[in-house]
């Protein structure tokens, strides 16, 4: 199977489920909200804006114009994770998911445009 394929799949359905259940305001999300210090409704935003990247990221192969818009907003929106997160004083365990998706991230970009 194409790794670009497997990338755009992975990086696709993850932001999608993520931005589902922010967007839904599930109880974990909702108390990961609070920890960071944003509302549910700044939460959902964010929820908002995963899932459109997640479209844009399954557009990619066919449209790679969407495909790296939409990575790149995922890239900046992982590094604000990254500061609010440093700046809250959370050790590397808290962010460093965040880091791991923006190297899954970094690498569909790879792929699309490689």
């Amino acid at each position: 199977m194409n790794a670009a394929i497997v990338l755009t799949a992975l990086v696709a359905v993850f932001f999608a489920g993520l931005g589902v259940t922010k967007i839904l305001a599930l109880p974990p999300m909702r108390a990961l909200a609070a920890e960071v210090g944003f509302s549910v409704a700044a939460y959902r935003g964010l929820g908002v804006l995963e899932v459109a990247a997640a479209v844009g990221v399954a557009l990619g192969p066919v449209v790679p114009l969407f495909g790296g818009l939409a990575a790149t907003g995922l890239l900046l929106l992982l590094a604000g994770a990254v500061v609010t997160h440093v700046r809250k004083g959370d050790g590397p365990r808290k962010y460093s998911a965040a880091l791991v998706c923006a190297a899954f991230v970094a690498a569909y970009l790879m792929a699309l445009f490689g």
